[in-house]
């Protein structure tokens, strides 16, 4: 969302952390639950025009990988979500979890703390 929406305060740092990372030659990864997430949010806090230019830039970007979340990974996740009772992880934020230990990523470009309290380096 920061970086989708000017007006975030984070926006700027988000937008500079992410074309650092493309300038160096690192690819982004995401997940349809993350898309899904993400898109219905700008739908809902910036306008369905917003969400469209958001989706044609994402849906056509070599850079960006997309991973889907099949029924092994969402019942990986339903585990985690349910052990940490103590948090308030939501699902999605379970599946990106699961993911990302799967394809060894330890880094986030997120605002998002969670990340943070489960054992990820968050950016910016």
């Amino acid at each position: 969302m920061a970086l989708a929406d000017e007006s975030d305060p984070l926006h700027m740092d988000c937008t500079r952390t992410r074309d650092t990372w493309l300038e160096q030659g690192g690819t982004l990864v995401t997940s349809d639950y993350v898309v899904d997430e993400t898109l219905t949010l700008i739908r809902m806090r910036i306008s369905i025009d917003a969400a469209e230019r958001w989706w044609e830039q994402v849906a056509g970007s070599p850079r960006l990988k997309w991973d889907w979340i099949n029924a092994e990974r969402a019942e990986k996740a339903r585990a985690w979500f349910f052990r940490w009772r103590d948090k308030s992880f939501s699902f999605t934020d379970c599946t990106s979890f699961i993911l990302m230990r799967e394809l060894h990523i330890n880094k986030v470009l997120t605002v998002d703390k969670h990340f943070l309290e489960a054992g990820f380096e968050i950016l910016p």
